[in-house]
């Protein structure tokens, strides 16, 4: 198949169905927001970002951190991407070629493509970027990422994969082309340097304050069309400031007073008094699930009748409506995928999801032998959401008897905290709706992702939907994969959940598809 046309197939059916339900994760129109006189786009100026949160890292490689995911959007690119319709594009590939046996890709990279350090991007690099980005995927296989010369690139599988190009273009754990020496120099923490191919480059990160990014003048801008992620990108600010603002009054407030041209996760309480300025719009967009995660390497929850007790003892109506407030910003229900994503959405399940059953939770703690020991529960008020969810879990726990403690933490020191199974039994966090199920990175043991999922089970089953032959075979392994998920509990999805920002009605161009992007986008004022 060829890169430049786009992959058809029931399983991409599914992302269109998605997409078209999905009117908030669409590119939605700014209102009020016109280009400058003539119909010429606006250039120049800084662009103010309020964000929640300060990442770990811009380098995306090791990490599905949203905070990571939005800043590093700005200044990576990867071989392919996703367009508006949520298909696999080209991207930094000029075009690819799946084999018939699902077992080689070709890609023909862009030629004259320029890294931010004036490099021109060749096959080497690629194979480097890539070699370091695939350590975190197990569901790749076995391997072989080859430079077939300085503009051709092959990945040789050892496995089939008929999913294989959804993977090379997560989102949310980006493949990010970088120079062969930052890719090589990089250490378990990632890379020294931010330096990709995209229309920003990094400036300066002032810790706890913000992250600069300043426009590319040599950036090479793809000459197709604009289409979703891929396509053709400008930079037409000179600079954007990504400002850390953990406070949400303190975000609305400086979007409310023009502080911020981009307020990103809005107190869902606030929603009503953003909307009632005129010189603001709100974006409202499908997120995915709110997820309980147990640590089952250590500790009470290594026994399944402790992480079931828990699961009997939410009432996740309570949890959802502390979380997001409104009923318009939350669903009940058990799936891991939204209801429109129909080659994947199961309800498989649903017997052990809301049972709000609290003696049968105690029977449970009982024959898990709890003895009173302390439960911690790892929080951060810097996503609010979860905090309120994590305290009304508090709350329920209790009422069966469980001692439980809530440490709470800025964001980045709860992302280093949960990869000690010593330190904690619980933590929450949101999982973004991904294109297959082995990217919710804690259902596979390979991953090693924090909270230590274990089970052959759920191991066989995501093999054998990588290799299934069809669409409806890959879905029926897939409830039943979702079926034992309820049972085992390596985590408790609570339910489905909807994200909102802001933005200033002077900005042009702004899109929000898989998080906010900020290319093509253009101040006027």
């Amino acid at each position: 198949m060829k890169g430049k046309s786009k992959i058809v197939g029931l399983l991409l059916l599914m992302l269109v169905l998605f997409l078209a339900a999905c009117n908030g994760d669409s590119e939605p129109e700014v209102e009020g927001s016109e280009q400058g006189s003539g119909g010429e786009v606006k250039t120049g100026g800084t662009l103010e970002v309020a964000y929640p949160t300060q990442p770990q890292t811009l380098d995306p490689h090791g990490t599905t951190a949203e905070a990571t995911r939005d800043a590093a959007k700005v200044i990576y690119e990867g071989l392919v991407t996703i367009n508006e319709n949520y298909e696999v594009i080209p991207q930094l590939a000029d075009s690819f070629e799946v084999s018939d046996d699902n077992k080689k890709v070709t890609f023909k990279l862009r030629e004259g493509v320029l890294f931010h350090n004036g490099e021109e991007m060749t096959s080497a690099d690629v194979v480097a970027s890539m070699q370091k980005w695939a350590k975190s995927k197990p569901e790749l296989g076995e391997h072989e990422w080859v430079a077939a010369d300085d503009y051709t690139v092959e990945l040789n599988l050892s496995n089939p994969s008929s999913l294989i190009m959804h993977f090379l273009a997560d989102v949310g754990n980006l493949a990010a082309i970088m120079p062969k020496e930052v890719a090589e120099s990089a250490d378990a923490t990632g890379a020294k340097e931010y330096i990709g191919t995209g229309p920003f480059q990094f400036v300066e990160w002032k810790q706890d304050e913000v992250i600069q990014f300043k426009k590319f003048e040599d950036y090479v801008a793809d000459e197709d069309a604009t289409d979703g992620l891929g396509g053709k990108k400008e930079a037409f600010v000179d600079s954007i400031n990504w400002r850390f603002v953990p406070d949400a009054s303190t975000r609305v407030n400086g979007l409310m007073s023009g502080q911020y041209h981009f307020a990103h996760m809005l107190s869902y309480d606030s929603i009503p008094q953003v909307e009632g300025n005129p010189q603001v719009e709100v974006d409202v967009w499908p997120y995915g699930i709110e997820g309980l995660v147990f640590n089952k390497k250590e500790g009470l929850f290594t026994d399944v009748k402790a992480r079931q007790a828990v699961n009997y003892a939410l009432d996740m109506e309570v949890i959802m409506s502390s979380a997001f407030t409104g009923e318009d910003y939350y669903d009940l229900d058990p799936s891991l995928f939204l209801e429109s994503q129909v080659d994947w959405y199961t309800d498989t399940g649903k017997e052990n999801y809301n049972q709000k059953d609290v003696d049968k939770a105690k029977q449970l703690l009982e024959e898990s032998g709890y003895n009173g020991e302390e439960i911690v529960i790892l929080t951060s008020r810097d996503y609010e959401h979860h905090y309120n969810a994590a305290v009304a879990t508090q709350q329920q726990l209790e009422e069966i008897g469980m001692n439980v403690k809530l440490d709470v933490y800025d964001w980045p020191t709860l992302l280093e905290r949960r990869n000690d199974p010593s330190a904690y039994n619980i933590f929450y966090t949101g999982f973004s709706t991904t294109f297959t199920p082995h990217q919710f990175v804690f259902l596979d043991s390979a991953t090693e992702w924090p909270g230590w999922t274990n089970n052959p089970d759920i191991d066989r089953l995501l093999d054998e939907i990588n290799v299934a032959a069809s669409q409806d075979e890959a879905k029926e392994l897939y409830a039943q994969l979702q079926q034992l998920m309820w049972e085992d509990l390596p985590i408790i999805n609570t339910g489905t959940n909807s994200r909102v920002s802001g933005y200033s009605k002077d900005l042009s161009g702004y899109t929000n598809l898989s998080g906010p992007n900020f290319w093509n986008v253009s101040i006027n004022q």
